[in-house]
């Protein structure tokens, strides 16, 4: 059975982000580059991301969702969650490919502490995007934007 997955029906009152890390992604730049590349995109064209668990609260994801991308210990970018697909690699385990929207869209920085997989993020405690005519900004150096992430200043 093929898992192809849109907003699901029912009762949906909320919506549900994810938060991931980039590994070895150095900016917001080499994400897009990465993510451009043939091997990451679905047969539709659109970026993918696969992970090896489910997402359980999968309709809130479904409502408006975005992932949260963790680059370097800060979120500096999100992407909206367009659908989520089941993947079966040459391993034969089934894997999630969480669909996205090619729009990487940059938010203000915040801090975050490493960790594995993925995890939910609360609309509330999601960092906002960037202002209008910020995005278009050059990305600071890595050690800046954390120390200045640190002090709250992003």
């Amino acid at each position: 059975m093929a898992w192809i997955k849109g907003i699901a029906g029912g009762d949906v009152t909320g919506k549900m982000n994810l938060i991931k890390l980039s590994v070895g992604t150095e900016g917001v730049e080499s994400l897009a580059k990465w993510q451009a590349r043939k091997d990451v995109r679905t047969h539709d064209g659109l970026p993918r991301h696969v992970t090896r668990m489910w997402p359980k609260r999968e309709a809130e994801i479904l409502n408006g969702g975005s992932i949260y991308w963790v680059i370097k210990g800060v979120i500096q970018a999100r992407q909206r969650i367009v659908r989520l697909e089941e993947v079966t690699r040459a391993d034969g385990i089934r894997r999630c490919a969480i669909v996205l929207d090619p729009e990487i869209i940059r938010t203000q920085n915040s801090l975050r502490r490493a960790f594995q997989g993925w995890r939910y993020l609360k609309p509330e405690d999601a960092p906002p995007d960037l202002p209008e005519g910020r995005e278009a900004e050059a990305e600071l150096p890595v050690e800046l934007n954390r120390a200045l992430a640190e002090i709250g200043v992003l």
